[in-house]
């Protein structure tokens, strides 16, 4: 199923339609944007408007017969539509217009099987197109007899369509058996990470939004980026340093749109776990794209249907940039808490800014003193260090070790509890 586009595109027709019933319509530019990014070349565009669509054509005839007259005219392989389509209308209009049609959600699972690299990723994105494409099942998945031998396969009486239809049900069978393989073994990852009470950080937002640009910034990663839709499909984790906090994990994930396919959010569960068990959520936002408030709308739905909307969120407005010289800055609530950054990942400005911001929004219980140490207490010493919680260290004239510590108070708590030290001789005072 999965193989890679030529490089030279292929030419396509990309349809628009306005419905005056749909308020929450999808935006024409976007449809371009992921024509693109699936390596289509796009040599027209049909927009029109409708009181609602047509049951049989979606389109009425007039729009049919100029989508006929453009496809004849540009030698067009595809005509991708910027909506949804039922299989009867897709059917429908192939067979009027002799030329292969695409919807919106097929596009979008086109370019997650181009991107999909990881052996997960492939499973989940073969899964989506699987149950998508199901119930537009004529005789395309005869290739699937070969992997159980064919002959002997089909009992008696039995259509190729029935056939193909029942190796299709096979297969997604056995892709939901091995994900499910994945999950428990993510669930062990994660799992080891809470006893080690190592938090994970976990980045969402818009797809194009640039997270993995931010990743890079971060991390000093050199993650794939591109300015197209879904540049990032599979999950990348990285450990960082978080002042006062320690080590944590950050996660850079897949990207939202307007009407993710729900196929395509069921598939990827696995991986939108990550974003589900985060401790915080950095939800990465184009302060320069004119839609933004829609996109940070449309984020917050999937959110809410993956069930991660409970979870805390700082909000990072990228692209600072191109922005028109606005400063680098952090946005804070009636109660002091950081809620908001705005950042440039290209540039870096407000980088410092947006670990400060973590740090506060992870390290909420900050053990803060100076301690003195008996020269044979080394291996305390050395368990802070390892901690990076020495602020500073001085030494007096009989040997006795003087520490500025800041750290969180359970890290405290757990190194004393391992070396058998009573916390009552270093916790005492405190200042948060």
């Amino acid at each position: 199923m999965f193989f890679e586009r030529p490089e030279s595109g292929e030419c396509a027709i990309l349809v628009h339609i306005e419905f005056s019933d749909d308020a929450d319509q999808e935006s024409p530019r976007e449809l371009e944007e992921l024509a693109l990014s699936a390596g289509a070349d796009p040599v027209a565009f049909l927009t029109g408007s409708r009181n609602q669509p047509s049951p049989k054509f979606f389109l009425g005839t007039g729009k049919l017969d100029e989508l006929n007259q453009l496809v004849q005219l540009h030698e067009a392989e595809v005509v991708i539509f910027n909506h949804a389509l039922a299989p009867g209308q897709e059917r429908n209009i192939e067979r009027e217009i002799q030329c292969r049609v695409l919807d919106r959600t097929g596009l979008i699972l086109d370019i997650f099987a181009q991107r999909a690299r990881t052996h997960e990723g492939k499973l989940q994105v073969e899964l989506a197109q699987l149950e998508h494409m199901s119930t537009r099942l004529v005789r395309g998945w005869t290739h699937l007899e070969r992997q159980k031998g064919g002959i002997g396969l089909r009992g008696p009486g039995e259509t190729q369509l029935e056939t193909d239809r029942r190796l299709l049900r096979a297969r997604i069978k056995s892709i939901h058996a091995r994900l499910e393989r994945v999950r428990r073994q993510r669930d062990q990852s994660r799992r080891a990470r809470q006893r080690a009470e190592i938090p994970t950080l976990s980045l969402v937002g818009y797809t194009n939004a640039g997270k993995s640009t931010l990743f890079n910034a971060i991390t000093h990663s050199s993650v794939y980026v591109a300015d197209q839709l879904f540049a990032t499909l599979d999950p990348t984790l990285r450990r960082i340093e978080v002042a006062d906090v320690g080590p944590a994990i950050l996660a850079d994930t897949v990207g939202f749109i307007r009407h993710l396919p729900h196929k395509l959010v069921e598939a990827f569960r696995a991986t939108l776990q990550e974003t589900i068990d985060a401790t915080l959520l950095l939800h990465v936002i184009d302060c320069h794209d004119e839609e933004r408030q829609s996109n940070v709308e449309q984020v917050e739905e999937v959110l809410h249907e993956i069930g991660a909307i409970e979870v805390p969120m700082l909000q990072v407005y990228n692209k600072l940039d191109l922005y028109g010289g606005q400063p680098a800055r952090i946005d804070r609530n009636s109660d002091g808490e950081p809620v908001r950054v705005w950042v440039s990942a290209v540039t870096g400005e407000g980088l410092e800014l947006l670990a400060q911001a973590i740090s506060e929004r992870l390290a909420d219980d900050v053990y803060q003193q100076q301690i003195c140490l008996q020269p044979q207490e080394g291996q305390l010493r050395a368990q802070l260090y390892a901690r990076n919680a020495v602020v500073s260290e001085q030494v007096d004239e009989q040997g006795q070790i003087q520490l500025d510590v800041r750290l969180q108070r359970k890290h405290m708590l757990q190194i004393l509890s391992r070396l058998g030290i009573d916390p009552k001789r270093f916790i005492s005072v405190e200042v948060n």
